[in-house]
């Protein structure tokens, strides 16, 4: 029987680390944080991220952690609504998207993967190297509450984020595609009309992308998508002001809620955006998965989902080698796997990525055709459109995954 240590207890770490547990491969669960409460994450579960939590039997546990199903959403261009797109209906199933709570996702995770002894949960304890020999990492070692220990294992995967420690100490190169953009995130009391039923907004046009959601703590989430490098201007000018520019480019309602809460709306977060991704996902002894290999732009509420399935099939490979002699060989191999069958999905989707922000962040001429041809596609009254196989074939994920073992 194999070993694991996974590196990072965010969206693919912990579900990993849930799936090996369970099927009874030593794991040690390595998380740098005593919490999952510390900065922005990112919390919109599309149908390609909730269906493999019935896959896993762990649909009820999901449905106790906090969060709003969405049932609709609002497309304005220049201020007025032109599109409303339904997420209810058969087509959906119980699929539809959720804003939901990531520390208590990650939460319950650990919980669950804690229900079994295979597991070893290292809370507050940091991965300072990694251990190497021969050509060959073996190893970590780990810094937790003052002491120091040296965890072998015959794999090491590397989830801990975009920052991943993993990826620098292995030596992983990286590609960077370039992002125009930072989205400054930022809450205001909770909109009633937002609320019921539950119902994001998106807002486009004249060089701009706002982003309105109800979220599970009662408040209206706002994402604004701004220039890169534009942030300094905007702190200067103090929330309140910002809000003001907000305001100026969504609908009447939001726009006089925001003017009423520009003086308590909860103080903003710079999300830099990075695309980036490794080429190769393995080292000898080493895989990556999740942001560590794939860092996602936030175009389409993408990463979250991604990471969730790098795991399932992660899972699907490791654990039939795991359970067996685990030969250094036969563990790369499987590692290898795991690469081959996610890089076609994460390959199209950072293609599709790249796209948006090159035009809806630019205010000249391209930008006008477009949206005037939606305007023109879509007639001048609001048309309520059914999400249905569109927005399915995006949000189920390039390829199908299903958890095997």
């Amino acid at each position: 029987m194999g070993s694991v240590v996974i590196v990072g207890a965010g969206p693919a770490g912990a579900v990993l680390a849930y799936l090996l547990a369970s099927r009874g491969i030593e794991t040690t669960l390595v998380e740098r944080q005593d919490d999952f409460a510390r900065e922005f994450r990112g919390e919109v579960l599309l149908p390609g991220g909730l269906e493999p939590f019935h896959q896993m039997g762990l649909w009820d546990r999901l449905e106790s952690v906090p969060q709003v199903k969405l049932t609709q959403g609002d497309a304005f261009v220049h201020g007025r609504l032109v599109a409303s797109f339904s997420f209810e209906g058969e087509e959906f199933g119980p699929y539809a998207p959720r804003w939901m709570s990531q520390p208590g996702l990650l939460e319950m995770l650990v919980a669950e993967a804690e229900q079994h002894p295979s597991l070893r949960f290292l809370r507050g304890s940091a991965v300072t190297e990694l251990v190497e020999e021969n050509g060959r990492f073996v190893g970590v070692r780990v810094r937790s509450h003052g002491a120091e220990e040296e965890i072998r294992a015959d794999l090491v995967v590397g989830a801990d984020g975009r920052t991943s420690m993993v990826r620098r100490r292995a030596g992983f190169e990286v590609d960077e595609d370039p992002t125009p953009m930072d989205i400054v995130w930022c809450k205001v009391p909770m909109l009633p009309s937002m609320a019921d039923p539950p119902r994001a907004r998106f807002y486009a046009g004249h060089g701009h992308l706002l982003i309105a959601a109800p979220v599970y703590d009662g408040t209206v989430q706002l994402g604004w998508v701004i220039r890169k490098g534009s942030f300094g201007e905007i702190r200067q000018r103090g929330m309140p002001e910002c809000l003001d520019a907000m305001a100026e480019h969504v609908d009447p309602e939001l726009a006089a809620h925001l003017r009423r809460h520009r003086e308590d709306s909860i103080a903003p977060f710079l999300l830099s955006t990075v695309s980036d991704r490794v080429r190769e996902w393995v080292r000898p002894g080493v895989l990556v998965i999740g942001d560590a290999a794939h860092t996602m732009s936030p175009v389409g509420a993408q990463g979250l989902n991604l990471a969730i399935r790098d795991a399932v099939v992660a899972a699907n490979h490791l654990v039939p080698v795991l359970s067996g002699d685990a030969a250094a060989g036969s563990v790369d191999a499987a590692a290898r796997a795991v690469e081959a069958e996610r890089s076609r999905e994460i390959r199209v989707t950072q293609r599709a990525q790249r796209m948006a922000p090159f035009l809806v962040l630019r205010d000249g001429w391209l930008n006008r055709a477009f949206f005037g041809a939606v305007r023109r596609t879509l007639g001048r009254r609001p048309r309520r459109v059914r999400a249905g196989r569109a927005f399915l074939r995006a949000a189920m994920g390039v390829d199908e995954v299903k958890l095997r073992v």
